[in-house]
């Protein structure tokens, strides 16, 4: 697991920390997601014109999926609208692999050794850590942070289970399931119009290729974790993903110019052992 198949979802874990924090960076959130769901599900329907159908019971779960995916954009906009990136990552992300690893548990009969006890016990520390004694840190900032990490929890357990059941079409049952994001811009153009999508090509050209270069790593991201979900454990494979929390503190350190401080890097690094302690 963490050799061939380990390396690639680490991988993983930088793309998808690099596009958060391109979210977390442009002014406007909802208008950036906005566009890096367009970006996704344009993808995923050329991707869907050339690829066969993911076997016929992996269908609710593809359906389920891209709905919990869709709540998760939503919440991942609120969070970061309350959080800096090196308090929400770590809190959603870090959340998460415990989650998983007891939804696998209970849905797909997936064992919780010693190890990956301590792997929970660590990360729940570092998230405590993170939440209690960061800087500027609000209850209901760190409930919109551990909201998107249920939601991440929620659609890794689905897509684990679907994946698994779509007879190895791992890349159409990845671009079937983000079709859904084409509800974003539906979202968005009911709420504030046609209008903002328009004037930011012209106006804000570097904020949407930003964020058209977010949507296309996002999809390679999560694209790379469904593949390792058809024969890894789901906890592993959730916790090995999730030691971007780490990318994503020295991201907003280095290009936001977030500030750090000790405790938060503390908790930070705890969170990665723990998940690493979760991917052995």
């Amino acid at each position: 697991m963490l050799s061939y198949t380990g390396g690639i979802v680490l991988f993983a874990a930088l793309l998808h920390a690099s596009w958060n924090a391109m979210l977390h960076g442009n002014r406007d959130r909802f208008l950036s997601m906005t566009w890096m769901s367009i970006a996704i599900a344009a993808i995923s329907t050329l991707v869907i014109l050339f690829s066969p159908l993911p076997a016929s019971a992996s269908w609710p779960y593809i359906v389920a999926s891209g709905l919990v995916h869709f709540f998760y954009n939503v919440s991942l906009v609120r969070s970061y609208r309350r959080n800096d990136l090196a308090l929400a990552y770590p809190i959603a992300r870090g959340s998460s692999p415990l989650l998983v690893a007891l939804g696998a548990a209970l849905f797909a009969r997936e064992a919780i050794g010693p190890l990956h006890a301590l792997g929970i016990v660590m990360i729940s520390g570092g998230i405590i850590a993170i939440a209690l004694w960061g800087q500027h840190v609000s209850r209901a900032g760190v409930l919109a942070a551990l909201t998107t990490g249920a939601t991440i929890a929620l659609y890794t357990v689905i897509d684990g289970i679907g994946v698994r059941v779509s007879a190895g079409q791992s890349l159409a049952y990845t671009a079937w399931m983000f079709m859904s994001y084409w509800l974003m811009p539906l979202l968005f153009v009911a709420m504030r119009g046609l209008t903002p999508l328009r004037t930011s090509i012209l106006g804000e050209p570097m904020s949407v290729g930003s964020s058209v270069v977010g949507g296309v790593v996002s999809i390679a991201a999560y694209g790379i974790v469904i593949w390792a979900l058809q024969s890894g454990a789901m906890g592993a494979v959730s916790a090995l993903r999730e030691t971007s929390v780490v990318f994503a503190v020295l991201i907003g350190r280095v290009f936001l110019r977030e500030s750090v401080s000790a405790t938060r890097w503390l908790g930070c690094m705890v969170v990665a052992a723990g998940a690493m302690c979760l991917g052995l």
